[in-house]
Parts: C-alpha cells; structure tokens; sequence
C-alpha cells in the first residue's frame, strides 16, 4: 500500500481594487509567461534576462497588489547579479507555485 501526496489546497487570497480589475488577469497571465521566460532564459545562462524580469516584477508586483511578487522579483533580481542559478531557480518555483495558488478579490 503506498499513500499519494496530497495536492496542495492553500489559495493564497488577495485583495485588489475593483479599479484594477480589468488588468489584473492580464497581469496574472504574462507572469505565467514569465516563469517559461525566465526558466529558458536561465537553461541559457542569460542572466541578464532574468535580472532584468527580477526588477520589473519587483517594480511593478506592488503597484498591482501582490507584494510576493515584488518579494521574489526583488530576490530573483540578486541571484541573477550574483550569478546564483540554484537561488534563480528556486525563485523561479516560488513564482510558480504563487501564482497556481492565489486568489483575487476585488474590492
């Protein structure tokens, strides 16, 4: 008898304004995009893109609401300047797994 794991049920909430409601998906979406991106981009050794992709998620993760982007952008900036791939990639995770578990409501 061998036991499965469980799939994580955690949604992780988030309250955004109604104003952003409009752009709020879109914004969701094109960091989905971004985990492929950056996870190319790190098979690469381009760390420049992934700096770069760091620091716009740390500028704008706030300003939309969502503060652990702003968290993961900001670190992920810093692995790539120190050249720290297993860093970038765990980022890269976190990223990943916030996105698949977060919940907005607007308010």
């Amino acid at each position: 008898m061998h036991a499965s794991q469980p799939e994580p049920t955690d949604q992780l909430t988030v309250e955004i304004s109604r104003d952003l409601e409009d752009i709020v998906p879109i914004f969701l979406d094109n960091r989905k995009k971004d985990v492929q991106t950056l996870r190319n981009a790190l098979s690469k050794q381009d760390l420049r893109t992934v700096q770069t992709l760091g620091h716009r998620m740390k500028g704008d993760g706030g300003g939309f609401g969502f503060d652990r982007i702003t968290e993961i952008g900001a670190a992920m900036e810093r692995a790539a300047q120190l050249e720290d791939h297993s860093t970038i990639e765990q980022h890269i995770v976190q990223l990943e797994d916030f996105l698949k578990r977060v919940t907005v409501v607007y308010r």
